[in-house]
């Protein structure tokens, strides 16, 4: 099947299924600066051990080296602006054809470019907490305070470490994780997933609950044999021409 058919194919589906959902991954906002996690050479955890600086258990044991180590990946996230991926999703949402995005992303660019009905089950980089008395802060005051050397940043109420509001290695998934679990096998028709390599547990067993799947992925995925169609392609590239074939059909 060549990738003009590959295309349209994606597009009858989305046409013919209206309970339809998209799930994302970190190879969406690849073209937004942020590199992926696994790609080879270019992966975040290609060189750096996540569990080793990211995790509930270095935050809470050796605070100090969660926010020597591993905030700047935080930091720097957050000045990355939507990519066309992001606004094509955003634009299909608008158009009556998605009905809700599963993003396991942190960066919050879906939100930024528009989409409403949007679950971000790995958190968001657009605020953080005290971890004692559970006040909420700007991620923008962390930030700041790891900047003038404030490390690790406190709360102004009770002193406890602040965290940003990540689902890190060791923290549990969100409540409404399971309420979207519960949903995904009971209205989702059709799901495509976009720059998931749906290795990562649990969020990766939501595909199998849709009652159709599609994936937009450069690299193979455990899950290509399921779906109806599979396009190797930049999630960017795909969701333009996807765009394009909805619009002038």
């Amino acid at each position: 099947m060549s990738y003009e058919e590959q295309i349209q194919q994606l597009a009858d589906l989305i046409r013919e299924n209206e309970r339809f959902y998209v799930l994302t991954g970190a190879g969406i906002s690849t073209d937004s600066g942020i590199p992926d996690f696994r790609s080879p050479g270019t992966g975040l955890w290609e060189n750096i051990d996540p569990i080793a600086v990211s995790s509930v258990e270095v935050l809470k044991n050796d605070p100090r080296l969660f926010y020597e180590a591993g905030f700047s990946r935080f930091s720097k996230i957050t000045l990355a602006e939507p990519n066309e991926g992001h606004r094509v999703i955003a634009q299909l949402e608008k158009m009556g054809y998605i009905k809700g995005l599963v993003t396991q992303n942190i960066d919050g660019l879906h939100v930024k470019a528009g989409s409403k009905n949007v679950w971000e089950v790995h958190g968001h980089l657009r605020s953080g907490y005290c971890q004692g008395c559970k006040k909420k802060y700007p991620f923008e005051e962390l930030v700041q305070q790891v900047e003038l050397k404030r490390i690790p940043p406190v709360c102004h109420y009770c002193f406890s470490v602040l965290r940003p509001e990540v689902v890190l290695f060791g923290d549990p998934m969100p409540t409404f994780f399971f309420e979207l679990q519960h949903k995904m096998q009971y209205e989702c028709d059709f799901m495509l997933v976009v720059g998931s390599s749906l290795v990562v547990y649990p969020v990766a067993d939501l595909p199998r609950l849709a009652k159709k799947m599609a994936i937009i992925n450069q690299q193979p995925t455990d899950y290509d044999q399921r779906a109806e169609v599979v396009v190797r392609e930049n999630s960017s590239n795909a969701l333009h021409d996807l765009l394009t074939v909805l619009e002038n059909s």
